[in-house]
Protein backbone atom coordinates (compact mmCIF):
# COMPACT_ATOMS: atom_id res chain seq x y z
CA UNK A 1 0.00 0.00 0.00
CA UNK A 2 1.08 3.38 -0.85
CA UNK A 3 0.78 6.82 0.74
CA UNK A 4 0.33 10.44 -0.87
CA UNK A 5 3.55 11.46 -1.69
CA UNK A 6 4.60 14.98 -2.95
CA UNK A 7 7.54 13.29 -5.38
CA UNK A 8 4.83 12.64 -7.63
CA UNK A 9 4.74 16.65 -8.90
CA UNK A 10 8.47 17.11 -9.52
CA UNK A 11 8.37 13.89 -11.75
CA UNK A 12 6.64 13.74 -15.13
CA UNK A 13 2.75 13.96 -14.20
CA UNK A 14 -0.90 14.66 -14.60
CA UNK A 15 -3.40 15.93 -13.33
CA UNK A 16 -6.98 14.59 -12.34
CA UNK A 17 -10.04 16.00 -10.49
CA UNK A 18 -12.34 13.63 -8.94
CA UNK A 19 -15.54 14.53 -7.19
CA UNK A 20 -15.48 14.14 -3.86
CA UNK A 21 -17.96 11.97 -3.50
CA UNK A 22 -15.94 9.48 -5.02
CA UNK A 23 -12.88 10.53 -2.99
CA UNK A 24 -12.39 7.13 -0.83
CA UNK A 25 -13.26 4.46 -3.54
CA UNK A 26 -10.44 6.42 -5.92
CA UNK A 27 -7.75 6.51 -2.91
CA UNK A 28 -8.42 3.13 -1.85
CA UNK A 29 -7.76 1.21 -5.29
CA UNK A 30 -4.63 3.63 -5.85
CA UNK A 31 -3.34 2.36 -2.89
CA UNK A 32 -4.37 -1.12 -3.63
CA UNK A 33 -3.04 -1.39 -7.00
CA UNK A 34 0.11 0.59 -5.60
CA UNK A 35 -0.03 3.97 -7.36
CA UNK A 36 2.35 6.57 -5.77
CA UNK A 37 -0.27 10.19 -6.11
CA UNK A 38 -0.16 13.39 -4.08
CA UNK A 39 -3.21 15.25 -3.56
CA UNK A 40 -3.20 18.25 -1.26
CA UNK A 41 -6.45 20.34 -0.39
CA UNK A 42 -4.80 23.05 0.93
CA UNK A 43 -3.26 24.18 -2.22
CA UNK A 44 -6.86 23.93 -3.56
CA UNK A 45 -9.30 27.00 -3.34
CA UNK A 46 -12.23 25.71 -4.63
CA UNK A 47 -13.27 21.36 -4.44
CA UNK A 48 -16.63 22.15 -7.17
CA UNK A 49 -14.69 20.58 -10.22
CA UNK A 50 -12.94 17.88 -8.09
CA UNK A 51 -10.34 17.36 -6.03
CA UNK A 52 -6.88 17.92 -7.80
CA UNK A 53 -5.03 14.31 -7.67
CA UNK A 54 -1.16 14.75 -9.28
CA UNK A 55 -0.63 11.02 -10.76
CA UNK A 56 2.40 9.37 -12.50
CA UNK A 57 2.63 9.79 -16.32
CA UNK A 58 3.50 5.94 -16.32
CA UNK A 59 0.37 4.42 -13.93
CA UNK A 60 -1.87 6.14 -16.81
CA UNK A 61 -3.16 3.02 -17.61
CA UNK A 62 -3.62 1.86 -14.19
CA UNK A 63 -5.70 4.93 -13.09
CA UNK A 64 -7.78 4.41 -16.18
CA UNK A 65 -8.93 1.08 -15.29
CA UNK A 66 -9.33 1.83 -11.81
CA UNK A 67 -12.07 4.78 -13.30
CA UNK A 68 -13.91 2.62 -15.60
CA UNK A 69 -13.95 -0.36 -12.67
CA UNK A 70 -15.32 1.93 -10.26
CA UNK A 71 -17.61 4.04 -12.41
CA UNK A 72 -15.73 6.77 -11.77
CA UNK A 73 -15.95 10.23 -13.02
CA UNK A 74 -12.48 12.42 -13.65
CA UNK A 75 -11.75 15.23 -15.52
CA UNK A 76 -8.17 16.54 -16.67
CA UNK A 77 -7.97 20.18 -16.22
CA UNK A 78 -8.71 20.78 -20.23
CA UNK A 79 -11.88 19.06 -19.88
CA UNK A 80 -13.90 19.91 -17.15
CA UNK A 81 -17.10 17.70 -17.13
CA UNK A 82 -20.08 17.35 -14.52
CA UNK A 83 -21.14 14.35 -13.51
CA UNK A 84 -24.48 13.90 -15.17
CA UNK A 85 -25.99 10.59 -13.09
CA UNK A 86 -26.15 13.24 -10.42
CA UNK A 87 -28.06 15.56 -12.59
CA UNK A 88 -30.16 12.76 -13.70
CA UNK A 89 -31.53 12.07 -9.78
CA UNK A 90 -31.86 15.85 -8.85
CA UNK A 91 -34.34 16.50 -12.52
CA UNK A 92 -36.21 12.88 -11.28
CA UNK A 93 -36.65 14.60 -7.82
CA UNK A 94 -37.68 17.77 -9.32
CA UNK A 95 -40.66 15.88 -11.46
CA UNK A 96 -41.68 13.94 -8.76
CA UNK A 97 -42.21 17.14 -6.65
CA UNK A 98 -44.00 18.85 -9.11
CA UNK A 99 -46.52 15.47 -9.95
CA UNK A 100 -47.15 15.98 -6.05
CA UNK A 101 -47.48 19.90 -5.74
CA UNK A 102 -50.04 18.78 -9.01
CA UNK A 103 -52.11 16.07 -7.35
CA UNK A 104 -52.63 18.19 -4.06
CA UNK A 105 -53.65 21.45 -5.94
CA UNK A 106 -55.96 19.28 -8.09
CA UNK A 107 -57.19 17.40 -5.06
CA UNK A 108 -57.82 20.87 -3.09
CA UNK A 109 -59.77 21.86 -6.25
CA UNK A 110 -61.75 18.51 -6.22
CA UNK A 111 -62.90 18.80 -2.80
CA UNK A 112 -63.58 22.90 -2.66
CA UNK A 113 -66.51 21.95 -5.60
CA UNK A 114 -67.78 18.90 -3.36
CA UNK A 115 -67.90 21.17 -0.51
CA UNK A 116 -67.93 24.43 -1.18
Amino acid sequence: MTKPSFDIKVNPHYKLYVFQKDQIIFESELRKNGIKYYADLKEQSFTDSGIRYFLSVSDMQKVDRILKKNSIVANTESLLIGDFRDRKKILKLFGIVIVIVTGIVFLIVLFGKWFG
